[in-house]
Formats: structure tokens, C-alpha cells, sequence
């Protein structure tokens, strides 16, 4: 096997991929950084001193596939259809797991699109975070998957399989969407005829409780106001009683509100972490 950066002369070169035929390929990485514990809390209570931590990340990983070619010196510029980047917020082993998958249709293919995300999105949690913890540790970055071109697919042996779309049965509220081991698994806004509030959990919430959108019918609210909606999604699930812990702040139709605000058919109730500039 030879390397194609290197011409008949042992020099680096672009691989010139013209008359390659397009075809849809895709590519997932994973990495972790590892932190204290105390720090891992506070970047679920959203309690850093610089705000969103893991939505700053998500931003910056997207940003760094898109530019990869600027880093990488012998990568293609490329149209990438889909970037998707994923935390999961490991308490067992006090860390944040971090997966990035890229998509495109084209003539070679995204592995580096996605391993430099996952390695941009690192290093921003370690920005984000370095004021309370400087001792964090990168680390475990490696190619997953991927599928396309000449070479075919590959998967890292002990890569966990892509998420399928999933159904999960519960009384009252439809719930579905994509999920993964362990975690509700909830998705785009659910289609229920009967009187209903749309909820969503955000930023460091929704990576915590594993939650996004949710629905769930007036008639299973013992009182009509933010605090029985409470209520009733610790009773769908217990990950919901979270919503009582530190500072999650609660908004209806985008505007602040409090256990007592009222609720009727068709609001929205957002439950999100404070956050802060800096």
C-alpha cells in the first residue's frame, strides 16, 4: 500500500481527485476531555464564568470541519452537507465524550472533517472551562466510521453503532426521536391531538437529562401552571426532578416565568441553565 500524498519522487502533494466520481460520503470521530468532577457539575448547572459552555463548543466544532483545509495542509476544501456534533456528559467517569460526524456528496472523503472537530470542540471545552480547572486531560480522539469512495467502509472495532430512530411507549405524551443507551430518547415536536404544552430543555439541560422536545397533554397536568407541568414530566420520567436542582430557569413563550405562571393549549415552556457573558 502506498501513501497517495506522496508523488513518485517522495514528495508531498495534493491528491488530485477531478476525475473521481461523486458519492455520498460520511465519516464519525470521537474523543473525551477528562475533568474534576466539581468541574463536570458546574458545566451541567451551567455555573462557569463563560456562559454556554457546550453550545460555544458545538459552534466551534462545526466551524473547524467547515475550515479544515486551512489547517491540514494537503486537505480539499470541501462542501460539507452536515455537521453534527454530540456531547455526552459521563458522571461514572467525570469526563465529556465528544462525537462529530460530516457529510457530503463528493469526490473524496470527510475523515479529517470530523476528527478536526472533535479535536476543536475539546479544545473549546478546555477554554471554556480552564478558569475553574486547568488540570483537565484530551484525549481518546479517533476515527469511528466511515462510508464512501473507493476504499469502502470501516468501522473502529468497539465503535458503538449510529443511533436509529426510536419509540419509546409512555402514557399520555408520543415520544420520539434519536437517542442512545440510557437516555430518553426524544426528538422533533410531537403530533398529539388533544390540548397539549411543547416543552424544551436546553443548552447544558438537554445534554444532562438527555431530553430535547417533549409534548405533553393539558389533561395529565394536576394544575395548569409550570409547577404541575414539573410534576408531570418527573412522573414520565425521573431525570425530570433535575428541573428542581441549582439554577434552571424556566420561560413560556419566551418570556420569563415562575412555577405560578399559567399554562394553556399550545405554549411552550422552555427550561434552560442561567447564562452568563465574561
Amino acid at each position: 500500500m502506498s501513501l497517495t500524498h506522496l508523488n513518485a519522487r517522495g514528495e508531498a502533494h495534493m491528491v488530485d481527485v477531478a476525475d473521481k466520481p461523486e458519492s455520498r460520503r460520511e465519516a464519525s470521530a470521537s474523543g473525551r476531555i477528562q475533568m474534576h468532577p466539581d468541574t463536570l457539575a458546574l458545566l451541567a448547572e451551567g455555573g462557569l464564568p463563560k456562559g454556554d459552555v457546550l453550545a460555544t463548543a458545538r459552534i466551534a466544532g462545526i466551524q473547524a470541519a467547515k475550515r479544515t483545509h486551512e489547517l491540514i495542509p494537503l486537505c480539499h476544501a470541501l462542501a460539507l452537507s452536515k455537521v453534527a456534533i454530540d456531547f455526552t456528559l459521563d458522571e461514572a467517569a467525570s469526563c465529556v465524550e465528544v462525537r462529530a460526524t460530516c457529510r457530503l456528496n463528493g469526490r473524496t472523503g470527510v475523515e479529517m472533517e470530523a476528527l478536526t472537530a472533535v479535536s476543536v470542540a475539546c479544545l473549546t471545552l478546555y477554554d471554556m472551562c480552564k478558569a475553574v480547572d486547568k488540570e483537565m486531560e484530551i484525549g481518546a480522539i479517533h476515527l469511528d466510521t466511515k462510508s464512501g469512495g473507493k476504499s469502502g467502509d470501516y468501522r473502529r472495532e468497539g465503535a458503538a453503532a449510529a443511533a436509529e430512530p426510536v419509540v419509546r411507549a409512555v402514557d399520555g405524551p408520543i415520544v420520539t426521536g434519536e437517542g442512545q443507551a440510557g437516555q430518553v430518547a426524544l426528538g422533533s415536536r410531537c403530533d398529539i391531538a388533544a390540548p397539549c404544552v411543547r416543552v424544551k430543555c436546553l443548552a447544558e439541560l438537554r445534554e444532562r437529562l438527555g431530553v430535547g422536545d417533549v409534548s405533553i397533554p393539558l389533561g395529565d397536568l394536576e394544575r395548569t401552571d409550570v409547577a404541575g407541568l414539573k410534576a408531570a414530566l418527573k412522573t414520565l420520567d425521573p431525570r425530570f426532578s433535575r428541573l428542581d436542582e441549582g439554577r434552571v430557569l424556566c420561560a413560556v413563550n419566551q418570556v420569563m416565568a415562575s412555577d405560578s405562571t399559567p399554562l394553556t393549549d399550545d405554549d411552550e415552556v422552555a427550561f434552560f441553565p442561567p447564562v452568563t457573558g465574561g
